[in-house]
């Protein structure tokens, strides 16, 4: 079976500053695309804390 190279990190709430998703990607995929654009992640995702739908940034897994 083939290791995994997938990279964790969490999507953080824009708004109240909550982690309330967790998703990796492909770090190969990433050094392509770091030469001609930022690479993080920015999507409108549903906030339990808000109650509604933010953005949501990458972050780390700390």
């Amino acid at each position: 079976m083939a290791k995994s190279k997938r990279v964790l990190f969490q999507l953080q709430c824009t708004v109240c500053k909550s982690k309330n998703y967790t998703n990796s990607k492909n770090p190969d995929n990433i050094a392509l695309k770091r030469k001609s654009q930022d690479t993080k992640l920015n999507l409108k995702k549903f906030c339990k804390r808000c109650r509604k739908v933010t953005e949501h940034k990458e972050v780390k897994i700390a």
